[in-house]
Parts: structure tokens; sequence; C-alpha cells
């Protein structure tokens, strides 16, 4: 994308973006993937005996269990 195509006060406008995004970009904390990666293993695997997708709910607690259904025979 070219900037200089824009004329005048836009050009201008255009690059004080471009700048504010820089700097906001310079100030960013990069971690390497592999160090990414390692951090979310170790959150999955502390944080699983919480997971309810993994230990699953119990009917007592379960707001979306089946509604039990009173019927007279």
């Amino acid at each position: 994308m070219s900037f200089y195509a824009v004329p005048g006060s836009a050009s201008i406008a255009a690059m004080k973006k471009v700048v504010h995004r820089l700097q906001l970009e310079a100030g960013l904390n990069c971690v390497k993937v592999s160090q990414a990666a390692a951090d979310l293993e170790r959150f999955c695997l502390q944080n699983a005996q919480h997971d309810p997708l993994l230990t699953g709910v119990s009917s007592s607690t379960n707001p979306f269990r089946p509604q039990k259904v009173c019927s007279f025979l």
C-alpha cells in the first residue's frame, strides 16, 4: 500500500496512523512460539481438574439436565 499517492493532509493523517500503530507494536512483549505453547500446555494441565468438558458435571448441579416429568398412569 503506497501512502505517497494520497494527496496533502490525507497523507499526513495516514502516516500518523502508521506511526501510531508501529509505536503500539514496538511496545508489545514478544514471546517465542515454543514458550507460548509450553505456557499454554502448563495452564491446561494445571486447570484440567476444573474443566467441566473433561471432568463432567454432576447431575445435581447441571442446569441443562432433562427435567423430570410427572405422569399419572
